[in-house]
């Protein structure tokens, strides 16, 4: 049998059809910030207090300024409370004037924003005192569904493809996405952001799958990353679309409509051709490859294509299966605490950096400009110093500099932000890594199940990160401390982890020849054995385990 890494190389490893399919990827990622961080400019802070235009009723001819001195009390700064408000009584105007109110209670009649200009989440469903929680609970609820998301359409894809997945997902995501432009209520708002999360969360994964099925070992980590820097892009281009368009419902709809502009993808996103393979949907496997070739300019030959044969049709994969193995669960367990290490490190440091003194467009046009450099840089780091290093020590960078910043005085603000600057950094290139590198630690049959299994475990963290900050009312040291310890332990597992560089993907899980010829094996028959229909990859993985070095 003749794997599919073989075909790869014979129409092209990153020709012009894996640019083409790269790019349409990549377009598609360009909306997912918006989806993920665009709530934070729907809830901006505004000046509130409480609607008391009861005492209008007795006093019809007040000013504003007179209604506040009469109905809110005031602070220990002398400025109006936001929550609470003196409690209505029945006497006249003349001896609430001379007596005065001292009874006071919380907002009963809503809220009143003397400085809002349009509509927004915060001023239309009153996130205010005790609803202040509801915007963090939303931004929960969203990353649930990304935890969903993670657990439908990994296993999903690997039954019935990655082409019909992703499909779905856009759709999902401009359905509901433009449908929460419409709700009437916040906790309808929330539930349309967890469908929508769990979208994002079958998109991302298919993303990754696309990217790295197609394109030759040398350039897998390239394909990928560009489309990270994507998403990067998307962030500086949410804080130029946030600006210009203040109205909660118009940014939604701007923000969610254009994914109906990539319908053309019916046509044009071809399935995995590995994937067809692995499914012994050989015929429909030969007619990618072909097309591929063609537009690469390159030839298939006839004998080539004959060879193309499935040894046994494989069986659907399970989370099950990811963990029978002795080796694949080591990997399967670590792999997936370094996705939960990189979402904590990574939330919990974009949660705190507020000390650039910009505003927040500015300082959202700065985040997603600091993700650019961290995630392209990934590119040349996986190929210079390998996965399992760049990934091992980009974590423990995260987690020293949140370390760090718990011993910083309160008073160093300065100081803070640029530790936590670098820290947001490594922690991007971190997350980068981890999806390289998880791509080419799973087999193909349990690939997507593996990496959807993995997202669930950053979605695990994201979800937990709020409920960790909410640890600084005790100490504001505890959040960052929980943050750096969790990423310097998983940073150093990592080193337990095998290097994928330079190796094809693994195919299917059956490691037990290699296990048994592996011990008597030298470096030459190791490669002779990898070109006699065990993958690269799984060679590596006996290698690991038998301790026998290869020169890369």
């Amino acid at each position: 049998m003749t794997e599919s890494g073989d075909f790869i190389s014979a129409l092209g490893e990153f020709g012009l059809y894996q640019k083409l399919l790269v790019l349409l990827i990549s377009i598609s990622l360009l909306l997912n910030p918006f989806q993920m961080i665009g709530q934070v400019f729907m809830v901006l802070d505004e000046p509130h207090h409480c609607n008391t235009s009861w005492i209008r009723a007795i006093g019809p001819n007040l000013t504003e300024e007179e209604q506040l001195n009469l109905t809110l009390p005031r602070d220990a700064d002398g400025a109006y409370e936001q929550c609470s408000m003196y409690s209505p009584v029945d006497w006249d105007l003349d001896s609430i004037v001379a007596y005065g109110l001292n009874a006071t209670e919380k907002c009963r009649s809503g809220w009143v924003y003397p400085s809002a200009q349009a509509p927004s989440l915060l001023t239309e469903f009153d996130l205010v005192c005790d609803r202040k929680d509801l915007n963090d609970i939303s931004q929960s609820i969203y990353m649930l569904g990304l935890l969903l998301g993670s657990i439908i359409f990994g296993p999903l894809s690997d039954r019935i493809g990655r082409r019909p997945v992703f499909l779905i997902g856009l759709l999902i995501r401009g359905l509901f996405g433009v449908a929460i432009a419409f709700v009437p209520h916040f906790y309808v708002y929330m539930a349309f952001r967890c469908v929508v999360g769990a979208a994002e969360a079958g998109i991302m994964i298919i993303a990754l799958a696309l990217a790295t099925e197609w394109v030759g070992v040398s350039h897998r980590p390239k394909a990928v990353l560009i489309t990270h820097c994507c998403f990067a892009i998307g962030q500086m281009i949410l804080a130029g679309l946030s600006y210009g368009i203040r109205n909660w419902r118009l940014l939604q709809i701007a923000g969610s409509a254009p994914v109906f502009a990539l319908f053309f993808y019916i046509w044009v996103l071809p399935e995995s051709a590995r994937w067809l393979v692995i499914k012994g949907r050989i015929e429909e496997a030969k007619k990618v490859l072909q097309k591929a070739a063609s537009i690469n300019k390159r030839t298939l030959p006839p004998e080539l294509l004959e060879q193309l044969k499935p040894e046994t049709q494989p069986k659907p994969g399970s989370t099950l299966d990811l963990f029978r193995e002795t080796h694949l669960r080591k990997v399967t367990l670590i792999i997936n605490c370094t996705w939960f290490a990189d979402s904590l490190v990574y939330y919990g440091l974009s949660l705190n950096v507020s000390g650039f003194g910009l505003n927040v467009y500015l300082t959202q046009l700065a985040f997603g400009a600091v993700e650019l450099p961290a995630r392209y840089s990934c590119i040349f780091l996986l190929q210079w110093f390998g996965r399992k290093k760049t990934q091992a020590v980009l974590l423990l960078l995260s987690g020293l500099m949140c370390l760090i910043i718990t011993g910083i005085p309160e008073d160093q603000p300065v100081a803070t932000t640029v530790l936590a600057t670098i820290g947001k950094l490594t922690a991007t290139a971190s997350f980068s890594t981890s999806y390289v590198y998880s791509a080419e630690l799973f087999p193909t049959v349990v690939r997507q199940t593996g990496v959807g299994l993995c997202s669930m475990s950053a979605r695990l963290a994201g979800i937990i990160v709020p409920l960790l900050l909410l640890l600084q009312q005790y100490h504001l040291a505890i959040p960052m401390a929980v943050f750096g310890s969790v990423t310097v332990v998983v940073g150093l597992l990592c080193f337990l982890l095998p290097e994928t560089r330079g190796t094809d993907l693994a195919d299917d899980m059956g490691l037990e020849d290699i296990k048994q010829a592996a011990p008597q094996t030298s470096n030459r028959s190791l490669e002779t054995l990898s070109k006699t229909g065990t993958t690269e990859a799984g060679v590596d993985l006996a290698k690991d385990n038998y301790k026998i070095s290869e020169s890369k």
